[in-house]
């Protein structure tokens, strides 16, 4: 069981117990006072989880955020006072900067109840990073992007519904513009390629390798009608078709797309056994071809057979012809989901067996274990860094910004990703509008799924890996 397992079942143990203890209380309170509390009270404590306790935190908001971010930035001195940040000493900056700020945050009274949040402006610029409700620990600022105002001594930040305490830390990367170099995306599913990295991809000489087809989960279509069977089939033909043609709409040409087939979840099974083909769970196959077949090249797994021997041999294949010097996959170290971590494992195998090796690996997380509403606030925010725990994990952030123009550009990428366009479930929608009501939470107008405010961000985050760390 991994992690995130525990967590939610822990979460969920602790929840049931919850509920129990409330309804002894009801019953009492029912008996003993008046008869109509008990359900008036029921009726309020249900509003009161939907719109406050109804995210999956699975840490304490005072828990200190812990990064190690090992010995590979510059660490300038900077105090803050009167909401003004400023360097301790002169430091050239040009806007182009990885920059990030450890601060302590603590909610104010209202911050309980809203999302607190630090505003960040100077330079003509403004922004706006939320944490945790009731959040009183050390938490990381993303200032990229600042730098020209941070060196102008221009920048300022200010609590709302919360206080910044205690002495803020900097660490400052220069990175090389990945954009002028040649890029491989590596996404599990249909659409993570776009989540993490469209902003990156749509700007770099770009391949885009999608490993599954994405077909489990199909009770959308089941909905119209469909045995499990054929809806299972449908959902990985569309999603499928995704992976190839959304790219294009970046610019990546469609020999450059390609869809490896094979079966969502069972990327796991396919490791334990590696010669041995894992057939999909819900669509009666035991043949990828069906969702290999808009691809325009060859490859070594063309015989159909759902094996990881045959992953890494498409992933070779693929790495030999594109030849990127920057690779881009899920980080295992932070982003839980099963087919996320073994394409990382997948992938690091591949390039002990190649002649070719990129000289930067990018991880990117789009799921975590400890928070399923991160990167927390409103679209078009910025991208704090995510809820860590492990200083044993050596981090190092690597953030590009986006233009506004190319923020909207990635939300219409990301509505044509058919897994992301059937509606919420009634409960749901009732949960958003409780906490737009009492919350103060918005949601944006590019659709309803939870990625459209998650996703359509300042920032894309990523996390400069190797090899060794990776394993």
């Amino acid at each position: 069981m991994s992690r995130k397992q525990q967590l939610l079942k822990r979460h969920r143990r602790n929840k049931r117990l919850a509920l129990l203890v409330g309804l002894v209380v009801l019953v009492l309170l029912g008996v003993l006072v008046k008869w109509w509390l008990a359900p008036l009270l029921a009726v309020l404590a249900w509003v009161a989880h939907e719109a406050w306790f109804a995210d999956h935190l699975f840490y304490a908001p005072g828990d200190d955020y812990q990064y190690n971010f090992g010995d590979s930035a510059a660490q300038p001195a900077v105090t803050l006072a009167e909401g003004r940040l400023r360097l301790a000493e002169p430091l050239a900056l040009d806007g182009s900067e990885t920059l990030v700020l450890a601060v302590k945050v603590k909610a104010g009274w209202l911050g309980r109840l809203v999302d607190p949040q630090v505003e960040i402006s100077g330079g003509g610029q403004a922004d706006r990073q939320a944490f945790e409700r009731g959040v009183d620990g050390l938490r990381y600022l993303n200032l990229s992007s600042f730098g020209l105002a941070l060196a102008a001594g221009e920048l300022q930040l200010r609590g709302r519904h919360c206080r910044l305490q205690g002495e803020p830390q900097a660490w400052l990367w220069r990175h090389p513009d990945l954009r002028q170099q040649r890029v491989m995306v590596i996404a599990p599913h249909a659409d993570d390629a776009e989540l993490a990295a469209f902003g990156l991809y749509s700007q770099a000489d770009t391949w885009v390798v999608t490993l599954t087809a994405g077909e489990i989960e199909a009770e959308h279509y089941q909905a119209m009608g469909l045995p499990m069977a054929d809806a299972a089939r449908l959902k990985g033909r569309l999603r499928a078709w995704d992976s190839i043609a959304v790219p294009a709409w970046a610019g990546v040409a469609q020999e450059r797309c390609v869809q490896l087939g094979y079966f969502c979840l069972q990327l796991p099974a396919m490791q334990a056994a590696p010669d041995q083909p894992v057939a999909s769970r819900e669509a009666q196959l035991d043949d990828t071809r069906l969702f290999r077949q808009y691809n325009r090249i060859a490859l070594p797994g063309d015989d159909g057979v759902p094996s990881w021997n045959n992953l890494l041999a498409d992933l070779r294949a693929l790495i030999e012809l594109a030849r990127p010097e920057v690779l881009v996959m899920p980080d295992a170290a932070i982003d839980p989901h099963p087919d996320h971590i073994c394409s990382q494992t997948a992938v690091l195998e591949a390039l002990q067996g190649t002649g070719w090796q990129p000289h930067t690996l990018l991880g990117y997380a789009n799921h975590l274990h400890d928070n399923d509403r991160w990167p927390m606030g409103d679209a078009h925010a910025g991208v704090s860094l995510p809820p860590f725990f492990d200083a044993s994990q050596v981090m190092v952030p690597l953030s590009l910004e986006l233009a506004p123009t190319m923020q909207v550009d990635k939300a219409m990428a990301l509505g044509m990703m058919h897994d992301l366009q059937p509606a919420p479930p009634f409960k749901r929608k009732v949960r958003r509008w409780l906490q737009q009501l009492l919350a103060g939470r918005r949601w944006p107008p590019y659709g309803e799924n939870e990625f459209m405010r998650k996703a359509v961000r300042r920032h894309e985050l990523f996390w400069i890996g190797s090899p060794s760390r990776s394993k």
